[in-house]
């Protein structure tokens, strides 16, 4: 790889800058403060909201096919399914993994391992951090033993969109790709439906910044990404105007050749059920409209 499509956690690897992020990241884990809950716990003797304690709960790993295709190609998106989650999504599709943190523990050096049979092995075109927040610290020192290695491939960091801009800070430059969730443009539905205060302020800053470390997104002449945001929208039964008010701030805000999935496949999941406005599959109608506006807008959306 040269130039732009190196990732960037090669080009600072030799400087010690990415040995300093692992430094100030383990920090957290004794008094942590990842995202915007600021449990300011130890997580060494106790878990905080997202119920993470200070090692990574792995709960699968391997090619991943149906994600976006700038991200799958021909070899498949090389997808790390952590435990637990900074949100308690009612209508969660994996809730064994983000609830209950069904998983195995395993140590950095370990996943470390995993990343570069990914890349070794599988051929991925990418690594795929799933619902990585609460373990920031262990991917970090991952990443820095992989490195040493030769990985060589481009981190991609899959997130529910709640996130805190002192985290990306520590992120920034080793992560190559952003794949948030904007889940809700109002707080109330953030709240109840995911457990997360501030919700539309936090992702709306989260995205900023992303945007502001990788910008639009780029493909080679495969069409596969190296680098930039690719953001991704589960639009909900009766949020038609919820939706609308997400893709007139990803139009307004941020890079226009960023991507956008609006995905249609919510269906009541967990506990949904016991939200009659949201217990039902999503329309044909109601996307086919949302699918209109995105268009209107020219967003770059995902095919």
């Amino acid at each position: 790889m040269q130039g732009t499509r190196e990732p960037g956690y090669r080009k600072i690897l030799a400087s010690g800058i990415l040995k300093d992020k692992v430094e100030k990241a383990q920090k957290h884990l004794t008094n942590c403060n990842l995202c915007p809950h600021n449990c300011s716990i130890n997580r060494k003797e106790r878990v905080g909201f997202c119920r993470a304690a200070d090692k990574v709960v792995l709960s699968s790993y391997g090619p991943h096919m149906g994600e976006e295709p700038p991200l799958v190609g021909r070899n498949g998106s090389g997808t790390i399914f952590f435990g637990y989650c900074n949100m308690r999504c009612v209508f969660c599709q994996n809730c064994e993994l983000s609830f209950g943190g069904e998983g195995e523990l395993i140590s950095n050096e370990e996943l470390a391992e995993i990343m570069l049979e990914l890349q070794n092995f599988y051929k991925c075109h990418n690594i795929n951090f799933v619902t990585p927040t609460h373990f920031v610290p262990n991917i970090l020192e991952a990443v820095l033993l992989a490195a040493d290695r030769g990985l060589m491939l481009p981190l991609v960091y899959n997130c529910g969109g709640y996130e805190k801009i002192e985290t990306l800070f520590l992120l920034e430059d080793v992560i190559d790709i952003y794949m948030p969730d904007f889940k809700y443009h109002l707080a109330e539905r953030g709240q109840k439906y995911s457990g997360v205060k501030n919700y539309p302020e936090m992702v709306k800053k989260a995205l900023k910044e992303m945007d502001r470390q990788v910008g639009g997104l780029k493909t080679d002449e495969r069409g596969i990404a190296y680098r930039g945001l690719i953001i991704r929208h589960l639009m909900m039964p009766g949020g038609l105007e919820d939706t609308k008010q997400i893709l007139k701030f990803i139009k307004d805000e941020l890079s226009p050749d960023c991507m956008v999935n609006l995905m249609d496949q919510y269906y009541p999941a967990h506990r949904a059920y016991k939200y009659e406005e949201i217990a039902r599959r999503l329309s044909d109608n109601e996307y086919k409209k949302a699918l209109e506006y995105a268009k209107t807008l020219g967003l770059n959306l995902a095919g």
